[in-house]
């Protein structure tokens, strides 16, 4: 499973390199990282929510990411910011998403 996870981190890190204009293969290494290392995974979120705001993907994953690391000021900001990017670009189905789960860390965080 390492193996092929290097492999990949590989392939995508040689892919920004190719294709820096490309949010999504920063969002593919984010993902990958999220779960074992997730500083270096909040890194690349950042990364794309400075250099491609508009990639609407990022804020989710990110926000949920920041909440599991205990950085719920950052969660909170980043799925407001990705509920009204995507009220912006009329993304019903994943507006949907980040309104469940930001509601979902409120409960969390009320607890």
């Amino acid at each position: 499973k390492n193996s092929m996870q290097a492999e990949r981190i590989k392939f995508l890190l040689d892919q920004i390199e190719l294709a820096p204009e490309d949010p999504f293969n920063l969002y593919a290494l984010a993902i990958e990282y999220k779960d074992n290392q997730q500083d270096k995974a909040i890194k690349y979120f950042e990364k794309l929510l400075k250099e491609f705001p508009e990639y609407l993907p990022t804020y989710y994953h990110a926000a949920a990411l920041y909440f599991e690391t205990n950085q719920n000021k950052e969660a909170e900001n980043t799925y407001l910011l990705g509920i009204k990017l995507a009220e912006k670009l009329k993304k019903e189905k994943t507006l949907r998403e980040l309104k469940s789960a930001y509601q979902m860390f409120l409960d969390e965080i009320d607890e």
